[in-house]
């Protein structure tokens, strides 16, 4: 079998900060079609490689191929093997994803089910840049499947669908006037007094879902307001991060939110929804997931944070993250990745593509 970190190791040696991967989907490209068997569709920086066989489940294997921008000053780009562990800028987040996805490709020439590989671009920027996205809304017949299972970091366990998460803009108004007479005025920041309160004894719910306990969250997350040094504000905006169970919709929340705000808000206030990354079921009720889980002995757990398998529930198709590395290391200056997580991550893919259903 391919050294795994070594193979890892040789994607970190690529550089592909979002927005500037198209060396690393040209040598990703150039390995796929060296694979008898495999389809391999190229739309702008996304690659898409199918098997063909007829097989009665299709299974989705996805990963982005961008990483956050080096660090100034910094080599974390080039690879740096040492015993069982490869250091380097994305080497968790999600180098060795790519890495397991590439191998299972080259080394599984008769799965039990049909399989699709899809290395997309630009996950590490805003949702509108993804390349994820632009498959979807460009050859969304790319990306037909029963399940998908997105190799984003995870430690090695089945993190099982996500929250939603939904950001709103809290404008609220008050009454210009000098500092040296307050009284005249009424401050559009002191407003936020009980606001903050609220949001900081604010109750959040676990509910369980498919044996996967969420835990929602309600915060501030900016404020902006101020005129001068002498003038009392007659505007203040707050804006407020809510993350939501995968029990509730998109329209369910919004209205919880609104709720929570509106006791303080008074005519002319407002209360915008200005970004939204709706929340994802876990998924695991299709027999592909259920013997992945059963069969794997991998930890299940709910995925708390946001990530592109909504992309692939709003189509209708289950999906979970599961991929080598720590994601509490992604992105830092000591970002790392060790053989175990990879290997054990390899062989419960493998697995599931040898035995199907």
């Amino acid at each position: 079998m391919t050294d795994l970190l070594a193979l890892a190791a040789e994607l970190v040696d690529i550089p592909s900060a979002s927005f500037d991967e198209a060396a690393i989907v040209a040598h990703l490209e150039a390995g796929l079609r060296a694979v008898p068997g495999l389809t391999v569709d190229r739309v702008g920086d996304n690659l898409v490689a199918r098997t063909g066989l007829g097989r009665s489940h299709r299974l989705i294997l996805a990963g982005h191929t961008d990483t956050v921008p080096e660090a100034a000053g910094s080599d974390g780009t080039r690879a740096r093997i040492d015993g069982d562990t490869v250091w380097g800028l994305g080497s968790a987040d999600m180098k060795g994803g790519l890495a397991v996805m590439l191998e299972l490709a080259r080394s599984v020439p008769e799965p039990a089910v049909d399989v699709t590989f899809v290395f997309y671009a630009r996950e590490e920027v805003a949702r509108e840049h993804s390349g994820l996205s632009e498959l979807f809304a460009e050859a969304p017949e790319l990306l037909e499947g029963d399940v998908a299972i997105l190799g984003e970091p995870t430690g090695g366990a089945i993190e099982a669908g996500c929250q939603g998460t939904m950001r709103f803009e809290v404008r609220l108004g008050g009454i210009r006037a000098h500092t040296a007479r307050p009284w005249m005025g009424r401050n559009a920041i002191h407003r936020l007094g009980d606001i903050l309160v609220a949001l900081e004894a604010y109750g959040h719910r676990e509910p369980e879902v498919d044996g996967c306990r969420y835990r929602e969250a309600l915060q501030a997350v900016s404020v902006d307001g101020g005129i001068s040094g002498n003038v009392v504000p007659d505007e203040v905006v707050l804006q407020v991060n809510h993350r939501y169970a995968p029990d509730r919709s998109g329209t369910e929340a919004e209205a919880h939110v609104r709720a929570v705000l509106a006791p303080f808000l008074d005519d002319g206030d407002s209360v915008e929804l200005v970004d939204h990354g709706p929340a994802a079921a876990p998924g695991l009720g299709h027999p592909l997931m259920a013997g992945l889980v059963e069969q794997s002995g991998l930890e299940v757990r709910a995925k708390l944070g946001w990530t592109d398998v909504a992309f692939f529930s709003e189509h209708g198709v289950p999906a979970v993250n599961l991929g080598p590395g720590d994601p509490t290391v992604a992105h830092m200056a000591d970002e790392h990745l060790d053989r175990s997580s990879l290997e054990a991550v390899h062989a419960a893919l493998r697995a599931l593509l040898e035995r199907g259903v």
